[in-house]
């Protein structure tokens, strides 16, 4: 059984990802691998608190790979920093890094070339799916997820904080991917089945940054939240 890493946002994308690759006992997975943005103490983009981070972690019962990154910081150095886990990671084993993305070939070519650099393989266990297969796939299997921030030059702000649900998809314009795989929204996993338990959380404020992203702050429930150990 090879050893990989998974690419891990905390949302519904990367743990479809992982459900997928646990299901065919060809891959373990030895650890979730996060940015987190070092200034606020948030995954990068998505906006989900650090503490809720590990509460994934737990809950799914595999360890984290943080990787702090500085706001901002330009992709040389992200690829650095990137590559110095990778790194680490293989002289503990590892053969590859498993993504969730579904269908951006730029994206895909990027990821291919980087982990070429260190000679790892690609993973992508939901590449060539119809978006629309991938959401009622996550749906159908008991996943749970709420959208944390939305690119409001795409999609009305309101849409922050919704469940992802069967109410929300039919809800969405037709010019929107289903799974926001064009950068429309991003998303918080709390439940499911890689989930132990689910993460507790409550709803907090929301703020418009940089005059286009629309976030929805969720709160831990702080005697349930469990932090990284030493």
């Amino acid at each position: 059984m090879e050893k990989i890493l998974l690419a891990w946002s905390g949302g519904k994308d990367s743990a479809l990802a992982l459900y997928e690759i646990l299901k065919t006992n060809n891959y373990k997975v030895i650890a979730l691998l996060t940015t987190v943005t070092e200034e606020y103490n948030r995954i990068s983009m998505h906006g989900i608190r650090e503490e809720l981070l590990w509460e994934q972690s737990y809950s799914i019962d595999l360890p984290l790979e943080k990787v702090s990154l500085q706001p901002d910081c330009s992709n040389e150095i992200y690829e650095k920093q990137i590559e110095k886990v990778l790194l680490k990671y293989i002289e503990k084993g590892i053969t590859g890094v498993a993504f969730g993305d579904i269908f951006l070939e730029e994206v895909r070519k990027y990821r291919e070339n980087q982990l070429k650099r260190v000679n790892l393989k690609p993973i992508f266990p939901l590449w060539g799916k119809k978006s629309h297969n991938v959401s009622k796939e996550f749906i159908n299997n008991g996943f749970k997820a709420i959208l944390s921030c939305v690119d409001t030059e795409m999609l009305a702000p309101e849409y922050s904080g919704r469940l992802y649900d069967e109410s929300l998809l039919n809800d969405f314009p037709d010019h929107i991917d289903c799974c926001g795989e064009n950068g429309e929204f991003h998303s918080f996993v709390f439940d499911g089945p890689i989930f132990r338990y689910p993460v507790q959380y409550s709803i907090g404020e929301k703020v418009l940054r940089d005059n286009r992203f629309y976030y929805t702050d969720f709160i831990p429930e702080k005697e349930k939240t469990c932090l990284p150990q030493g």
